[in-house]
C-alpha cells in the first residue's frame, strides 16, 4: 500500500514554515482526536496518520531527508518509520500531548491509561537514545534493494523485570507526593492574587511512580546491555550518504519508556568499472584506432553483468553512447537511469619499426587528415561555437 504524501496529509505546501506545520497538525489532531470521535476507527487512523506526518515534518533533519528521498528517507521503506513501527496512542500523546493545549479538558486525565498534556501537566516519559549504524552496499544491492541482517549492541528491556525496574513479584507504587501525575502544583499568594505554578515532582523525578524494591539484574533501571540481530530492508535506488530511520529499533528506555530510533547510514562500495552520477552510471570505454576506424563490437559492464554494443566504422573519440534503462532505479519509483559510455581512442605509447612505417604511409592520405563535421566535434567545442 502506497503511503500518502505528508504535506498532503496536513494540507500544507512543501515550503510551509514550522509554525504553519504545527498549526495544521493541531487542527487535524483536534478534529480527529479519539475523545471527540469515540469508537471511530477511521478517525483514529487519520489521527495516527497526521501524527506520523507531523513527527517527520516538524523535525528539520527528517524533513530534509523526506524532501530528498521521500518515504524511504525516513524509514517507511526500511521497515521502520513512525507508523511502520507500530506507534501507539500512548506514544503519540507522549510525543505531542502538549500541542493540544486545553482541549478536551486535559489536565492529568488519560487515554488508554496514558496521561497526556494540557492544563495540569503530564508524567515524564523516558525515551531511549538513537543508535547509528553504517551499512556498505554494492551497486547491485543499491539497484535491486537488499535485506541486511546486522548485529548491534544496545539496551533492551530487562528480561528479569520486563522493563519495570522492580524486583520480580513486586510492582512500582504510585508516588505519594504527586499521586501519579509526575508534577506538583504550588499556589502562591501575590499582590496580584493567587499564582499557580507546576514543576517536576522531586520524589519520583516526573515518572509518577517509585520503586521500593529494585530489580537485582538491572538495579532498577529496567534496561540491560545486550546484542540484537536487526533486519533492515534497504529499498532499491538508495544513494551513498542517505540515511534510513527505523523507529523504535534504538536503545530501550528506562522503566518502560519509548525506545529510540536506529539510523542507518548508507555507504557505497566503489565499483571497479562504473561510476555513479545520480541514477546514471558512467563508463570509460577505450578502443584502438583500427577498431574505431573499422568498427567493432565490445562488451560494456552493467550492474548485472555485461551488455554487448556495436560501434560503427568511423567512431570518434569523445562520443557518448547511451544504454537506456541500464542505470539505477529512482528511490521514489520515478523510472531508471542510463549507462553513459564515453568512447576513448587508445593511442599506443611505443611502436615497432614496421608499425611506424605503415602509419607514415597513411599519414599523408586524405582520409587521415582531420576534418571534423559538427557531429564529430566535442560537446565543449559545439558549446563554444554556439555562444561565440
Amino acid at each position: 500500500m502506497n503511503k500518502r504524501d505528508y504535506y498532503d496529509i496536513l494540507g500544507v505546501s512543501k515550503d510551509a514554515s514550522a509554525a504553519e506545520i504545527k498549526k495544521a497538525y493541531r487542527k487535524m489532531a483536534i478534529k480527529y482526536h479519539p475523545d471527540k470521535n469515540p469508537d471511530n476507527k477511521e478517525a483514529e487512523e487519520m489521527f495516527k496518520e497526521a501524527a506520523e506526518a507531523y513527527e517527520v515534518l516538524s523535525n528539520p533533519d527528517k524533513r530534509s531527508r523526506y524532501d530528498q528521498f521521500g518515504h524511504a528517507g525516513v524509514g517507511s521503506a526500511a521497515g521502520g518509520g513512525f507508523s511502520g513501527g507500530g506507534m501507539s496512542m500512548d506514544d503519540i500523546f507522549s510525543h505531542f500531548g502538549d500541542i493540544f493545549g486545553g482541549h478536551f479538558g486535559f489536565g492529568g486525565g488519560s487515554f488508554g491509561g496514558s496521561p497526556f498534556g494540557g492544563g495540569g501537566g503530564r508524567r515524564r516519559v523516558n525515551r531511549g537514545s538513537n543508535l547509528r549504524v553504517r551499512v556498505r552496499l554494492t551497486l547491485a544491492e543499491m539497484a535491486h534493494g537488499v535485506e541486511k541482517k546486522i548485529k548491534i549492541k544496545k539496551y533492551i528491556p530487562c528480561p528479569e523485570c520486563h522493563g519495570t525496574g522492580a524486583e520480580k513479584g513486586s510492582q512500582p507504587t504510585t508516588c505519594p507526593t504527586c499521586h501519579g501525575t509526575g508534577q506538583v502544583t504550588r499556589v502562591t499568594n501575590t499582590f496580584l492574587g493567587q499564582m499557580q505554578t507546576s514543576s517536576t515532582c522531586p520524589q519520583c523525578g516526573g515518572e509518577g511512580h517509585i520503586i521500593t524494591k529494585k530489580c537485582t539484574v538491572c538495579q532498577g533501571n529496567g534496561i540491560v546491555k545486550s546484542e540484537e540481530v536487526v533486519t533492515i530492508n534497504i529499498p532499491a535506488g538508495v544513494n551513498d550518504g542517505m540515511q534510513l530511520s527505523m523507529s523504535g529499533k534504538g536503545n530501550a528506555a528506562a522503566r518502560g519508556g519509548i525506545s529510540g530510533d536506529l539510523i542507518v547510514l548508507i555507504e557505497e562500495i566503489p565499483h571497479p568499472d562504473l561510476k555513479r552520477d545520480g541514477n546514471n552510471l558512467l563508463y570509460d570505454l577505450y578502443i584502438s584506432f583500427p577498431d574505431a576506424a573499422l568498427g567493432t563490437s565490445v562488451d560494456v559492464p552493467t550492474v548485472d553483468g555485461k551488455a554487448r554494443i556495436k560501434l560503427p566504422a568511423g567512431t570518434q573519440g569523445g562520443k557518448v553512447l547511451r544504454l537506456k534503462g541500464k542505470g539505477l532505479p529512482d528511490v521514489n519509483g520515478y523510472g531508471k537511469g542510463d549507462i553513459l559510455v564515453n568512447v576513448n581512442i587508445w593511442t599506443p605509447r611505443s611502436l615497432s619499426h614496421e608499425e611506424k612505417k605503415i602509419l607514415e604511409n597513411l599519414k599523408n592520405s586524405a582520409n587521415f587528415k582531420p576534418n571534423p563535421t559538427s557531429k564529430d566535434k566535442s560537446y565543449f567545442s559545439r558549446m563554444r561555437e554556439f555562444f561565440s
